[in-house]
């Protein structure tokens, strides 16, 4: 797998070098024959227009190769010129090759040490540290040679474009340290959205380079005028953006959901109405399992917009009871009751996951005679569970429930349920409350 990142870089070189040759021939052709500089004159201009008739390409590159002067070069220079010439580029192979064994050795250390970015970027420049030199062996080499004006420009040209698919080619390949880092940064994490982007960005900054590479190569080294697809490609990324809008804010949904972590997979959190557990994060959508066990595809651009409460990421899950007992009991049955909800919040067994210290705060539990209902007197008991297993709450919820009804079985302490007195107008107990009453009528 590690060769294989090198194989498109390597398609693109020996493609640019195959084809820009011609693509340089036909435009100097077209920018320096004759009859361009013919045309360009003001008193014959539409003369030689007239006259003359459109010359295709393949006229235009033969043309500029019968200006390189080439059969010249052979009888300007000697021998030992050429073999200058050739000596220089043996020189610039042998240099690459050495410099890339020594690259491929500080790699293998860096490895072995643990340092993955660092042993990247030495493996990465390999390659284009190999090209760069044998581009410098074959421009020294050159430069011994005596050339004609046009055949000149033509070899610095040929250079900066070896230098520019060099120079590019390390950049295409250092996307692979930003690689590492990302895939260090989302294995700390079990969410697979992440894992599932750095390709995507990967790939994106890749493309990006290409695009980058292309222009800047048409532009430079072969002097086109690149205007017009810059404004193509404004164009055409304005139309699929309007295009795809909705599809973009799930993406940047996405990308909100990565970095900002309101939850991650596996939890449960309650959205819209939607109580149930996080399966899935994809780029467009967010996927929860509800209770009833309904799958509710929930689009990210939602998400960011409204409030998610995250039920996973509490650190205690607390109770609230409501103890009723009826109104016929003396005040010394109410302190009992307050005092048997206090003793089983402290028993053996009940008491070690409702007594939590959480960071630089405890929980106890609170016991309360809090209200007079309308139906009964009410004993509020609070307390705080932790860790919030919920199955394992609700177990401790039972055995609790049931401790409270033996001990106040035992107390004769009766619970109260919602019921209605009617008082006789005779009774003894309420003639204050009539005689008021009445001078009320």
């Amino acid at each position: 797998m590690r060769g294989m990142k090198y194989k498109t870089p390597i398609i693109v070189a020996v493609a640019i070098l195959v084809f820009c040759p011609f693509g340089v021939c036909a435009a100097w052709a077209a920018n320096d024959s004759p009859d361009a500089k013919a045309a360009e004159s003001s008193a014959a201009g539409a003369d030689a227009a007239a006259a003359e008739k459109p010359r295709s390409i393949s006229e235009d590159a033969l043309s500029f190769w019968e200006r390189l002067q080439l059969g010249q070069l052979m009888k300007d220079n000697t021998p030992v010129q050429w073999l200058t010439l050739l000596g220089a580029i043996f020189l610039g192979f042998v240099a690459g090759k050495i410099v890339g064994a020594v690259l491929r050795r500080l790699a293998r250390k860096a490895g072995d040490r643990g340092w993955f970015v660092r042993q990247n970027v030495l493996e990465d420049l390999i390659s284009p540290a190999s090209l760069a030199l044998l581009a410098l062996g074959l421009g020294l080499g050159l430069a011994s040679l005596n050339m004609s004006v046009p055949l000149q420009r033509f070899s610095m040209k040929m250079l900066l474009l070896l230098y520019s698919i060099a120079f590019f080619w390390y950049a295409y390949n250092l996307v692979s340290v930003i690689d590492v880092l990302l895939q260090k940064l989302t294995s700390r994490t079990e969410s697979q959205l992440d894992d599932q982007l750095v390709p995507l960005i990967r790939k994106s900054l890749r493309v990006f380079l290409v695009v980058i590479a292309v222009m800047f190569i048409f532009d430079t080294v072969l002097g086109q005028d690149i205007t017009a697809w810059l404004a193509g490609l404004g164009i055409a990324g304005l139309a699929v953006s309007l295009a795809a809008q909705d599809s973009l804010k799930n993406l940047f949904g996405s990308v909100t959901v990565l970095l900002d972590r309101p939850f991650q997979v596996g939890e449960r959190i309650v959205f819209s109405g939607y109580d149930g557990t996080i399966e899935e994060i994809g780029f467009r959508s967010t996927k929860i399992r509800t209770a009833l066990g309904h799958l509710v595809t929930i689009p990210n651009a939602n998400i960011v917009n409204a409030p998610v409460e995250n039920i996973g990421r509490r650190p205690f899950i607390r109770r609230t009871i409501d103890v009723t007992i009826t109104y016929d009991v003396s005040r010394e049955k109410i302190e009992q009751a307050v005092e048997i909800l206090e003793d089983l919040l402290e028993e053996e067994g009940l008491a070690e996951p409702i007594h939590p210290r959480i960071g630089e705060n405890e929980y106890p539990p609170r016991v309360f005679f809090s209200d007079y209902n309308a139906e009964s007197l009410n004993i509020k008991v609070l307390y705080w569970y932790s860790p919030p297993a919920y199955w394992d709450y609700m177990e401790h919820a039972q055995r609790l429930n049931l401790r409270i009804f033996e001990e106040f079985e035992k107390a004769g302490i009766e619970f109260a349920f919602p019921t209605q007195t009617l008082y006789l107008a005779g009774d003894p107990k309420r003639e204050l409350a009539l005689k008021m009453l009445g001078k009320d009528m």
